[in-house]
């Protein structure tokens, strides 16, 4: 059986000196880091490996829908009709379950743009996003979609982070996360590194939340309507630093990026500009949970079924893409983070096993999720193509 080989873990230590001028004193701070590249060999995902993930008692977890490239983003209609991003192929691809055995057995791609990654429906219209384009379409009872009516065709270029997501919020505005064009610097263009608002038609787009890296994942609560997004943290920082950060979004706040990360800790390559790194950290907003460096969340979904135990009603699922920069991989896996009266308290694992015990081989980079209209949940691995099946039995 085929395999992809891991690469050998590449250490690089970095040192550097800083000088801060404050009042006329001078701060000088140190640091020394080290970076690693290593990426857990690549596995198949056979019924033994899925056989062994570990997941909560009474939840199960089968093959929904596979040989799909690199599916990536999902988002499932009211009449139970799912779609799957491909981003490498540009497509998006129908799945439908019609006998009801929690198996896809129709697979049709319906539409082909380049770097097609967010998905979003609101009713019966599907919105569909690239790096640079926002596109509306209609839904069928069948399945099956309208052509492509282009919006907005001049969003920011994507750099390193180009994996554009989209949701309609309960005010019917549509928001979009625009990822930084960089690890860490300061952006030419001042709609990168933000959450983006606009009408369903494109139009009045404004600057929802800046500061934020790159927050794929992102969803109001389904009791108290506020936005939480899960922001990737900066690399090359070392092993556990920057840790990603789960954050209540809101409108008109800076959430750090690239000064300020964490609990108030500097990047200390940048300054801001007219102010110092203490000022700065001042005027932006913490994140309210943090959770294990370099570890790529992906996706974060409320669950609102009733196929799930009641007390997950309410609380976050989120993907954890897995790291490539890290000795020891983090992430591989997806969480679960527990709400009260409204607000975090804790992440904990939910399904874990998707990368082997002695963490050098894996069978599945978790990413897209959507609930379908039966209260399970859908889980695209782009690593194989796999959507995933998550149940109560």
């Amino acid at each position: 059986m085929k395999t992809i080989a891991f690469i050998t873990v590449l250490s690089i230590a970095f040192h550097h000196t800083q000088l801060f001028g404050q009042d006329g004193n001078t701060e000088i701070i140190e640091r020394n880091m080290e970076g690693h590249i290593f990426r857990p060999k690549q596995l198949m995902p056979t019924p033994e490996n899925i056989g062994s993930l570990k997941l909560p008692p009474g939840f199960a977890i089968e093959v929904f829908a596979e040989g799909l490239g690199k599916s990536r983003m999902l988002a499932v209609a009211a009449n139970g009709a799912v779609y799957v991003t491909d981003r490498d192929q540009g497509t998006l691809t129908l799945l439908q379950d019609s006998d009801g055995d929690g198996k896809a057995e129709i697979k049709k791609v319906l539409a082909k743009k380049d770097q097609l990654h967010g998905i979003a429906i609101d009713g019966d219209d599907l919105y569909l996003i690239t790096v640079n384009e926002l596109y509306k379409t209609a839904i069928h009872p069948d399945g099956s979609i309208d052509s492509l009516l282009l919006l907005v065709d001049d969003l920011p270029d994507g750099g390193q982070h180009g994996n554009r997501t989209l949701k309609i919020g309960p005010d019917n505005a549509l928001y979009v996360s625009v990822g930084s064009t960089c690890n860490a610097c300061i952006e030419t263009n001042k709609e990168n590194a933000t959450m983006l608002k606009m009408n369903p038609d494109g139009s009045q787009r404004t600057i929802y939340a800046t500061g934020l890296r790159n927050t794929i994942g992102f969803d109001w609560h389904p009791q108290t309507g506020e936005l939480w997004g899960f922001d990737h943290g900066i690399d090359w920082l070392g092993n556990d630093e920057q840790q990603e950060e789960l954050n209540k979004i809101v409108e008109g706040q800076d959430y750090g990026w690239p000064f300020v990360y964490g609990d108030g800790q500097f990047e200390v390559h940048h300054d801001p500009k007219n102010m110092t790194h203490e000022e700065y950290a001042a005027k932006s907003v913490k994140p309210t949970l943090l959770y294990d460096a370099h570890a790529a969340p992906m996706n974060l979904l409320f669950y609102t079924g009733n196929q799930f135990p009641g007390e997950f009603n309410g609380d976050a699922f989120v993907t954890m893409h897995g790291s490539w920069n890290r000795a020891e991989p983090s992430g591989y896996k997806i969480v679960r983070v527990r709400y009260e009266n409204g607000q975090p308290t804790r992440i904990e694992d939910f399904i874990t096993g998707f990368v082997t015990a002695d963490k050098k081989g894996q069978f599945a980079r978790v990413c897209g999720l959507a609930q379908h209209t039966d209260g399970s949940l859908l889980v695209a691995d782009d690593a194989h193509g796999v959507v995933y099946r998550v149940y109560y039995k």
